[in-house]
């Protein structure tokens, strides 16, 4: 019975997940669970996997090997059921910046079918909730980086979904903007009941996540609390915890170091 519970808790779970692009192995056997309410976030350098891994839950690459399950709904059997149950902020940027910000929010509730009053109540809460109700009318063009991102969450949470997927969503943002964004992500995710996989390569924002899941060279190092990453590698900071799990990382930082000592 536990066991069932635990299972129904769990919003995404990826079970051995692989991928290659012909000799070059992208994910390599990659297994992770995010459940309701918690904020996850995965945590690795350029280059580890972290796109490709995004890029196979969120339905856009077939994985060669695994399984991936939304709610329960396998990716692979039964597509349209787990990806109705997503909510998607790509690393590169995919709204319409010549629309308005209401009418980009408009377009996708009618693409989740969602009612009109229904979608205009829900539209409202969040534009109130990310301060971009003055801006409703404004092209997306005119707003700012941050704002544009929380254009692009509010989209992503319209719909109400299970399950929240942010591949780098401060890319390109000023560090104000970022922690505002981690801030307000964690806590609508939160009211919400939604799981959140927050992919980044910046250790600062890893701090106050429920878990942390280090992937490096397209295998997972570790899955656990920062706590317990700092307490496994007995490092003083998250920095150097994450160092020690990436020794190629390491190297990197010690060769670039030399470099500018010389």
């Amino acid at each position: 019975m536990l066991a069932e519970l635990s299972r129904y808790d769990q919003v995404l779970t990826c079970d051995a997940v692989r991928k290659a692009f012909g000799a070059r192995v992208a994910l390599d056997g990659v297994s992770l669970c995010v459940r309701r309410g918690e904020f996850v976030a995965l945590l690795g350098p350029n280059g580890a996997g972290k796109t490709t891994l995004f890029q196979i839950l969120s339905g856009l690459f077939v994985a060669d090997a695994g399984q991936v399950t939304v709610m329960c709904r396998d990716m692979r059997r039964d597509p349209v059921r787990a990806l109705a149950q997503l909510g998607i902020v790509f690393q590169q940027p995919a709204i319409d910046l010549d629309l308005p910000v209401l009418a980009n929010l408009r377009f996708h509730a009618d693409l989740h079918g969602l009612p009109r009053r229904e979608a205009a109540q829900r539209i409202a809460r969040l534009l109130q909730a990310f301060g971009l109700a003055p801006r409703a009318q404004a092209p997306v063009r005119e707003l700012s980086g941050g704002s544009r991102r929380k254009v692009e969450l509010a989209r992503a949470l319209l719909h109400e979904p299970a399950m929240l997927l942010l591949d780098e969503p401060t890319a390109g943002l000023d560090p104000a903007s970022r922690v505002q964004l981690l801030a307000e992500t964690r806590r609508l995710a939160r009211h919400a009941g939604a799981g959140v996989l927050w992919a980044t390569h910046l250790v600062q924002e890893v701090e106050q996540a429920d878990r942390v899941i280090v992937l490096d060279r397209g295998a997972v190092r570790f899955d656990g609390t920062p706590a317990a990453l700092l307490g496994i590698t007995a490092a003083a900071t998250l920095e150097a915890a994450f160092l020690a799990m990436t020794p190629s990382v390491a190297r990197a930082a010690q060769t670039a170091q030399a470099e500018l000592s010389a």
